[in-house]
C-alpha cells in the first residue's frame, strides 16, 4: 500500500513537471514578443532601417470615456414582454473590450462642434452654406400644438442647459458628430505632444478648410500640413530613429499614441454597458440580470423612496408632487444628476433613450455572428487621384445626405479625402429574395431588386418657389422598416419604467430628430482584447 502511494506521488510530481516545463515554444509569462526578431532579420525600430513599427501602448481612457471589459452574457429580455414585439428573445452574445462615454453628448459638446463648423466653414461662402446649418439640432422638436414650451429658443443654447443631454440630433448628425470629435480629439493629443503648431487657430493663420487638422491629411504627410508640423517631434512621439525624411514619411501613418476613432456604441455593446455585470459576478458565473426597472428607488439616507432614474411614472405625472418630486425633472434632467451604475456611467436607464450604430430589424442573426455582432457595416475605400494621389473634397465637391425637415447634412468635409463604398452588408441574410416566403427554386429576374423592408422612402424636391419639399412615395409599401431605420436603446424623460429595462429596442429613423433621444460616444479598446481579469 506504501508503495503504491509513493508511486502515485513520483507520477503526480513528474507530470506537474512535464506541464510546468512542457512546450510552448520560448513564450514567455504574460505574453509579449520583447527581443521580438522579424524574419528579414531586421529589429523593429532599428535605427538603420526603413521600418518603424511604433510603441505598444496600454488601452488609455480619454477625458470622459469609461473601459468596459469585454466578454460572454445574454443579451435580450429577461422580462414579460407585454408589447408582443418578439424582437429581443434572449441570445447569448460576445463583446469585445470598448469604451463608451460616461455621459450622453451634452448641449455644451454640440454647441463646440456647430460653433467650429461656423467659424472654419462660414455660411456666407455659397459653397459652403449647408455645412453648419445641416448640423444644427432641431430645436422644434419641443413643440407641441397643445401645449406651451419654450424649449424650442432656450434649450440648446442656454448655459442654464449646458449640462443637459443635447436632442434633436438625428441619427446621420450624431455619426458626423463622432468622426469630427475623432478629428479634434486627436489634433489636441498632437498639440500637447508638441508635434502639431499649437497657434492653429490664432488670427494669422485664420483656419480655414485648406489647413485646418485632419487625420487624412495627417497620415499621409500631405503638404498643407507641413507647416504646422514639428517633425522632429514627430518622429520621437512615433519611435522613428532616421534622419531620411523620405523614410519617415513612409512611415507616418504609425497610429501609436493617436486618439482611437469615435463612433456610436453598437446595439449588443449599449446593452452589455448598461448591465454592467461584470461588477456583479462570483468567478466565471454572473450573479443575476436583473433589469434596472427592479431597483428604481433608493434604499437609504436621502434617496429613501426616490426615485434614481428620470423617467415618466404615469398620466400626467413626470416628476412627482411639489415639495416630493420623485425624480425631480419634467423634461431632461444634467447628465450626471442621478447615480451612475456599477461602472461608472450616467443616463443608461433614463433621461433620454439613446442611437446607437445598428441598422434595425425584428431578428438579429445570432446563428451567422454572435460576435461583436453589428448590421449596417460597409466596406469603404479612399478615392485616388489618376496620378496615385488621394482625391480631396473640394467646395464644389461636397456630398449631402437630406434630413426629414429638408436641411442637408455633409458626407465629408472640404479637404478631407474623399470615399466611395464598395460594399454594404446592411441587408446581409436579411430583406433580400432568399429571405422573403417567395423564396425556393428559381429566382426571378428582378430579384435582385427585391426587399421586403420597403417603407415609404422620404425624397425630397425643390419646387418653383426654391423651398424643399417632400415628394409623395406612390410605391405600395409593406412595411414600417427600411435600410433608413436605426436602433433606439434605453428609456427616456418621456417613457415608462417598461422602456427602462437594457433589453429593450425600438427603431426611428435615421434622419430625424426626436425631443427624446440623445447619444453617446465609444470607442475600441486597442491591445486589450486578451488577458484574464485576476480577481
Amino acid at each position: 500500500m506504501k508503495k503504491i502511494r509513493l508511486f502515485s506521488i513520483i507520477t503526480f510530481s513528474a507530470t506537474l513537471l512535464l506541464v510546468s516545463c512542457g512546450g510552448g515554444g520560448n513564450t514567455k509569462k504574460g505574453g509579449g514578443t520583447k527581443g521580438f526578431v522579424s524574419k528579414t532579420g531586421w529589429k523593429p525600430n532599428e535605427k538603420d532601417g526603413w521600418f518603424f513599427s511604433g510603441k505598444q501602448q496600454k488601452p488609455k481612457a480619454w477625458p470622459g470615456m469609461v473601459y468596459v471589459e469585454g466578454g460572454t452574457f445574454t443579451m435580450g429580455l429577461v422580462e414579460d414582454n407585454v408589447m408582443h414585439d418578439w424582437n429581443n428573445t434572449p441570445r447569448r452574445m460576445q463583446v469585445s473590450s470598448f469604451f463608451i462615454g460616461d455621459t450622453e453628448i451634452t448641449n455644451s459638446e454640440y454647441r463646440e462642434y456647430t460653433t467650429w463648423l461656423k467659424f472654419v466653414f462660414p455660411s456666407t461662402d455659397p459653397g459652403l452654406k449647408h455645412i453648419y446649418t445641416g448640423s444644427l439640432p432641431d430645436t422644434l422638436v419641443w413643440n407641441n400644438k397643445l401645449s406651451r414650451n419654450d424649449y424650442a429658443e432656450t434649450y440648446f443654447r442656454s448655459p442654464e442647459y449646458d449640462y443637459y443631454p443635447v436632442v434633436g440630433v438625428s441619427w446621420l448628425q450624431a455619426t458626423k458628430y463622432c468622426d469630427w470629435l475623432t478629428e479634434r480629439a486627436n489634433e489636441k493629443a498632437l498639440m500637447k505632444q508638441g508635434v502639431i503648431s499649437k497657434d492653429l487657430y490664432s488670427a494669422d493663420k485664420a483656419a480655414s478648410a485648406g489647413t485646418t487638422f485632419n487625420m487624412d491629411k495627417f497620415k499621409s504627410s500631405d503638404a498643407e500640413l507641413d507647416a504646422y508640423v514639428d517633425k522632429e517631434k514627430l518622429q520621437k512621439r512615433t519611435g522613428i530613429k532616421t534622419s531620411n525624411e523620405k523614410i519617415a514619411a513612409a512611415n507616418r501613418n504609425n497610429t501609436s499614441g493617436l486618439v482611437e476613432k469615435f463612433r456610436l456604441p453598437t446595439e449588443v455593446e449599449w446593452e452589455f454597458a448598461a448591465l454592467g455585470l461584470q461588477k456583479s459576478r462570483e468567478y466565471n458565473n454572473y450573479l443575476g440580470k436583473a433589469p434596472e426597472i427592479s431597483n428604481l428607488k433608493g434604499k437609504k439616507g436621502k434617496n429613501r423612496g426616490m426615485y434614481l432614474e428620470n423617467f415618466k411614472m404615469g398620466r400626467g405625472d413626470y416628476s412627482g408632487v411639489a415639495g416630493w418630486k420623485n425624480d425631480g425633472a419634467p423634461t431632461t434632467a444634467d447628465v450626471k444628476q442621478y447615480p451612475s451604475n456599477d461602472l461608472g456611467i450616467y443616463g443608461m436607464y433614463g433621461n433620454v433613450a439613446e442611437w446607437v450604430a445598428d441598422i434595425y430589424r425584428p431578428m438579429i442573426d445570432e446563428e451567422f455572428s454572435d460576435f461583436n455582432y453589428f448590421r449596417g457595416s460597409k466596406t469603404v475605400q479612399t478615392v485616388r487621384n489618376e496620378d496615385g494621389t488621394y482625391k480631396k473634397i473640394g467646395n464644389e465637391d461636397i456630398k449631402y445626405d437630406t434630413l426629414a425637415d429638408g436641411r442637408l447634412v455633409y458626407r465629408g468635409l472640404p479637404g478631407e479625402f474623399e470615399r466611395k463604398v464598395l460594399e454594404d452588408n446592411s441587408n446581409y441574410r436579411d430583406g433580400d429574395y432568399q429571405s422573403s416566403l417567395d423564396a425556393g427554386g428559381t429566382p426571378p429576374s428582378d430579384s435582385a431588386d427585391f426587399n421586403m423592408y420597403n417603407s415609404v422612402k422620404p425624397t425630397f424636391i425643390v419646387d418653383k418657389n426654391g423651398n424643399v419639399v417632400l415628394k409623395k412615395d406612390k410605391n405600395k409599401a409593406t412595411s414600417q422598416i427600411n435600410d433608413y431605420s436605426r436602433v433606439v436603446k434605453g428609456g427616456s424623460w418621456l417613457d415608462s419604467a417598461y422602456w427602462l429595462d437594457p433589453g429593450q429596442r425600438r427603431f426611428k429613423n435615421q434622419t430625424k430628430g426626436y425631443g427624446w433621444i440623445g447619444f453617446r460616444v465609444a470607442q475600441d479598446a486597442k491591445n486589450s482584447k486578451t488577458g484574464r481579469t485576476k480577481r
